[in-house]
């Protein structure tokens, strides 16, 4: 497969909203909307959607940025850049685990609706995202919102939207949740859904510490910061004055 069969696909994604300047959104390629669409570009002052980004809008109650469908949390960016971030070219983390940062299908079309702020996102947004989302014409939508316990599928926004989006046709694709492995630890499970659960990886990201008598140390760690030629003191973390200015007079 080229991905060029999956070019008209749209995804709608429920979140905290988007990034537009993103690497990962680039539309270079990419060719009219579909027909199909009939949603639109409704981000905010600013916001100009393009051929891979192609509508967006906002939904609050809550008195927060509402009219803006930027991602200020990062987590709907990451989200809609796992299902469809094109590939970007050395990616990394300050250099760190440097590579191609690519999405499951680069080829598809992007819609944001923007139900999250900070971490609320109330029901009744939920709930509206679903319903602008099928009267748009998304063929899936991807929601990676967990409530914080399990409730009954009558009472669940996700459970009650994805049922609606279910019977025009639409699979609803979200997440299991952050916690497991125990039993009862999924917060998604309409049966009407694909729920995804976290992934492993074996990479490890690993490093080096030296102590003063030059014993090494090596274990999981990130470090973006060169090593300090000089030497520093090993202290407990609880310990720590608050400050750094306080560290600087001892």
């Amino acid at each position: 497969m080229t991905g060029r069969e999956f070019r008209d696909i749209i995804v709608g994604v429920i979140d905290s909203g988007i990034w537009l300047e993103s690497e990962s959104f680039n539309d270079e390629g990419f060719g009219p909307i579909p027909a199909k669409w009939k949603g639109v570009c409704d981000g905010g002052e600013g916001f100009v959607c393009n051929r891979k980004i192609i509508g967006a809008r906002t939904f609050s109650l809550q008195g927060y940025n509402k009219f803006s469908a930027r991602d200020t949390s990062g987590h709907g960016t990451h989200v809609a850049s796992i299902i469809s971030g094109r590939d970007v070219i050395d990616a990394s983390y300050y250099g760190i685990a440097k590579g191609i940062a690519r999405g499951g299908v680069p080829s598809t079309r992007i819609t944001a609706y923007k139900v999250c702020y900070h971490i609320n996102c109330l029901d009744i947004d939920v709930l509206s995202a679903f319903d602008h989302a099928i009267a748009d014409g998304v063929d899936i939508i991807s929601v990676s919102i967990a409530r914080p316990r399990l409730v009954e599928l009558t009472f669940d926004p996700i459970a009650i939207g994805a049922f609606h989006a279910m019977e025009k046709g639409i699979l609803t694709v979200n997440a299991a949740g952050n916690d497991g492995p125990l039993l009862s630890s999924i917060k998604n499970y309409a049966p009407w859904t694909l729920t995804v659960a976290a992934s492993d990886t074996d990479r490890r990201i690993v490093d080096k510490l030296v102590l003063g008598n030059y014993e090494e140390h090596v274990g999981n760690a990130i470090n973006p910061f060169f090593s300090s030629v000089k030497t520093v003191p090993l202290v407990y973390g609880k310990e720590l004055p608050s400050s750094c200015s306080e560290i600087e007079k001892r």
